[in-house]
């Protein structure tokens, strides 16, 4: 017999276990704790294949029959309670679902279950507490009819005994009850994702690594490289950087949904202009947080969302993981600090990428990376600036070079060389337009003064020289910053096990060079590439 609990098979996954068949005897768990087991499966609606398709149901009340065998299942119709039978089998004329569903979604509606009693749905019925008719004999026949003690026992039977549960990414024990939590965040996943119809503008390097994050447990991510008709029914995933005017046009004249998907904050252990695929996404269903002309999902958090004390003590404990490992959004350096100038204030000013979108739209009017010098030096006077190029601009994928010459009539060094992290250790504050760096700088105690609109200013973590939103009237601690940025809107996948996984997984693969994705034909071009735009623009000769 299969165990309860399984990993869903995210698209280009392996096959990975969360459990091991156990012969020892587990445990005996108190009729409380198994009550509290009871309850957490049915509140997570997790057990079965509870990932998969969520056809559409009847309108009225129905009886739910999955029995073996056509003239066994011919009785269980015939003697179904409701007028509608809905009949889910593996084939047959007679079935009215099949394949893999979603049993939790088909029980909504369903007046009895009649079952064979050897089969996992009896258990999710009684679990869920729709009435229950076993048909012959079989591991779950107690459960119809059998009451709270059946199901206790059933529960320490099946999902208690006879297995040892496994952590995925780390491979060492846990508790059933965090597995059940596992099996809840990658529920929660594909059904944030079930009415995605179309994905738009995607590389095709960055689908391997996107693809499960937008999955919706029963079919492969529709992605579209061509043109196609949209309308109002439609839901489209779009990397809007990357999709055509002409495209976007349609896209919006359609009326379809729009979900806008960018970089998550942690990105990889490489650059997205080298063709690196993301390990993290964002996915946003009402702006983008770099985009403050409206409100964004994450600007909806910090100003309207609670966070759970659990919630904030993780968040503490995920900026701890961070600032230990030096990770930053292209992953973790070991490079050693610049020196420090003695006692005078000491800034950084990091570059931007000029046409981003973050600059384009958030930085208000600082468009270039020169005037978002002049400034900082306007503003700190007696100050010593280190200034630090891009690292897309640096590889000469994107724009934003400035002269030598000019940068250092501003600032008084430019690094190129050494982590973000690293500089940040020696400096008194940092100065951003729009750059995460203000993010990463206050993640490690920084003061962070900007000058354009990014998503962690006004909320009085940060001083503010450019315009901020009125609608931005919230106080949040940094903890709560990192919840909401680290923990709740991006979403990650291992690249180990290629799972969806939570982001501290995430921040230790990158931290220990777990995997290196920065290797590969297409990325191997695209530094080449890079070079020789520096060379033809000139960057060489410094």
């Amino acid at each position: 017999m299969r165990p309860l609990l399984r990993v869903p098979p995210f698209p280009g996954a392996p096959p990975t276990a969360l459990t091991v068949p156990e012969s020892q005897s587990a445990p005996q768990l108190a009729d409380e704790e198994l009550d509290g087991l009871v309850a957490s499966l049915c509140d997570t609606r997790v057990g079965g294949t509870y990932w998969a398709a969520r056809p559409e149901l009847p309108g009225s009340e129905y009886s739910l029959i999955r029995v073996a065998g056509d003239r066994a299942r011919d009785e269980a119709t015939g003697a179904a309670a409701a007028a509608t039978a809905l009949v889910w089998a593996e084939s047959g004329s007679d079935a009215t679902i099949t394949g893999d569903c979603d049993p939790w979604h088909l029980l909504q509606g369903a007046a009895e279950v009649i079952v064979d009693a050897g089969d996992e749905l009896a258990l999710i019925a009684a679990l869920a507490g729709v009435p229950l008719r076993c048909v012959g004999e079989g591991a779950f026949a107690s459960l119809a009819g059998g009451g709270r003690s059946a199901l206790r026992d059933a529960v320490r039977r099946h999902v208690v005994s006879g297995w040892r549960y496994v952590d995925p990414f780390t491979r060492t024990d846990m508790h059933v009850r965090e597995a059940i939590a596992l099996c809840c965040f990658w529920r929660q996943l594909t059904i944030s994702n079930c009415d995605i119809t179309a994905a738009v503008g995607f590389a095709f390097w960055k689908r391997p690594t996107v693809e499960p994050l937008l999955w919706n447990g029963a079919t492969r991510v529709p992605f579209v490289s061509g043109s196609r008709s949209f309308s109002p029914a439609d839901t489209v995933a779009m990397w809007k950087s990357r999709t055509s005017s002409s495209l976007l046009g349609a896209l919006e004249r359609s009326g379809a949904r729009l979900i806008e998907v960018e970089d998550g904050f942690i990105r990889s252990s490489g650059l997205g202009a080298d063709c690196v695929p993301p390990l993290s996404i964002l996915v946003d269903r009402r702006g983008i947080y770099f985009d403050p002309s409206r409100p964004s999902e994450l600007e909806d958090l910090l100003q309207n969302g609670s966070f759970a004390p659990e919630t904030v003590a993780r968040a503490r404990e995920l900026r701890g993981q961070i600032v230990a490992s030096g990770v930053t959004k292209y992953a973790a350096s070991p490079d050693s600090a610049p020196d420090r100038p003695g006692p005078t204030r000491t800034l950084l000013v990091p570059g931007q990428v000029e046409d981003d979108r973050s600059v384009v739209s958030g930085g208000g009017e600082v468009r270039t990376n020169l005037e978002l010098l002049r400034r900082v030096r306007e503003a700190a006077p007696e100050a010593y600036i280190f200034y630090k190029p891009h690292p897309d601009v640096e590889a000469g994928h994107r724009p934003g070079s400035v002269p030598d010459e000019k940068i250092l009539s501003l600032a008084d060094e430019i690094i190129r060389s050494g982590s973000i992290s690293s500089i940040m250790a020696v400096v008194d504050e940092v100065h951003v337009n729009t750059s995460l760096a203000g993010f990463e700088a206050l993640l490690r105690g920084k003061q962070v003064v900007t000058y354009g609109v990014p998503f962690y200013a006004g909320w009085g973590l940060t001083r503010e020289l450019g315009p901020v939103p009125s609608r931005r009237t919230a106080s949040r601690t940094l903890d709560e910053l990192v919840a909401a940025a680290l923990l709740i809107y991006p979403r990650y996948l291992d690249p180990v096990t290629r799972l969806p996984c939570p982001a501290e997984v995430l921040i230790d693969r990158l931290a220990t060079g777990a995997l290196d994705r920065s290797s590969g034909i297409v990325v191997t071009f695209r530094r080449l590439q890079g070079r020789v735009n520096r060379v033809m623009s000139g960057l060489w000769t410094r």
